[in-house]
């Protein structure tokens, strides 16, 4: 029969008894003795305890009640999980004092959290909606919508207004000639979304029941930011307020109405940037439209003006009393004078 024998030993663990050895320790067991030439290929039963020498003859060896070597093995094992168990108790003792305090500082970072890649993202956005019991504001800037997008915004929107969850969001005017936009829009009639349309939107925005926002941080949205400081979200959440009060009901019909003017809506929003100094890829991705069809309405109001150059555009468009006074750049502020002294009084 093969041992397992590696010098002298019989290698296997208390609680992986060998076949043999339980055999071997069983018939111990019921004719109270073994000879002691029948365990010799089988040692691990003197190493674990369960057999002893015969006191009145030495070729015998006698079986440890199992009672008592189960005894032998737990001591050892129960102690040291009591000395654990009061080491454990004396370590939560010495950090308690400190735990008020890190609570605190945890808040605090955790306050702003940087989300890196798409599926950290939407892990947040997807927790953040499912918790949301109030109201979601949303800054969606247009821009070509991709279905795998929407799929994602229905999969996420539809399940809040179900609860009775209301939704705003603010696309840009261009929003309303986007047939996936208006696809997506269609999802919704059950007066819990409103839609809204403004000229130019910076960035994307979520805000969920004034406690959570999001923002980007970089143009291709692979890195965003959760913010949970409360004066934060709040000032988020005037911003919104502040667009979506100058927005234009989605449902009210186009914005780019030609003025008496002869000059559009959004020939008059391509006017104040052009003014602020903006170049034709700036202006298009702050309104959200394609540079082609920027610059096409560029050169529609260089027609319409009578502009031959664009830096002539830039100074009929300022000639023209087109735009708006608060619309216009102002001028740059003069630098600190010090007082001047008073040449009328008379120095004694």
């Amino acid at each position: 029969m093969a041992t397992n024998r590696t010098n002298g030993t019989h290698p296997h663990a208390v609680t992986e008894l060998c076949q043999e050895g339980g055999r071997l320790y069983a018939d111990a067991l019921r004719t109270g003795r073994i000879a002691r030439a029948d365990v010799e290929a089988v040692p691990c039963l003197m190493e674990f305890a369960l057999l002893h020498p015969d006191p009145d003859d030495a070729n015998w060896l006698r079986p440890v009640p199992p009672s008592v070597a189960l005894a032998q093995r737990l001591n050892p094992i129960e102690s040291e999980i009591t000395e654990r168990r009061r080491l454990s108790i004396e370590l939560a003792d010495a950090f308690e004092p400190f735990m008020t305090l890190s609570a605190q500082a945890t808040a605090s970072t955790h306050s702003i959290t940087v989300l890196e890649g798409f599926d950290r993202i939407n892990g947040a956005l997807d927790l953040a909606t499912a918790q949301c019991q109030n109201e979601m504001l949303t800054v969606q800037p247009s821009g070509r919508r991709l279905e795998h997008t929407l799929v994602q915004g229905l999969e996420r929107d539809r399940p809040l207004t179900e609860r009775g969850v209301s939704i705003r969001t603010l696309y840009q005017h261009t929003a309303r000639y986007s047939p996936e936009t208006q696809a997506y829009v269609d999802q919704f009639s059950n007066g819990k979304v409103e839609y809204r349309t403004i000229d130019e939107l910076v960035e994307r925005l979520i805000i969920c029941d004034e406690t959570v926002a999001f923002i980007p941080t970089r143009d291709d949205r692979q890195v965003a930011l959760e913010l949970r400081h409360p004066g934060l979200v709040r000032y988020l959440v005037k911003v919104f307020e502040f667009m979506w009060g100058r927005a234009v009901p989605l449902n009210a019909g186009a914005p780019y109405e030609t003025a008496p003017d002869g000059i559009t809506d959004i020939q008059h929003s391509i006017a104040k940037l052009l003014i602020e100094g903006h170049v034709d890829e700036a202006i298009a991705r702050r309104l959200g439209m394609n540079v082609r069809t920027c610059r096409a309405h560029i050169a529609k109001l260089a027609t319409a003006l009578g502009s031959g150059s664009r830096a002539q555009l830039g100074f009929l468009i300022a000639q023209s009393g087109m735009l708006k006074q608060e619309d216009q750049p102002g001028p740059a502020p003069r630098p600190h004078q010090p007082p001047q002294p008073d040449r009328t009084r008379q120095e004694p």
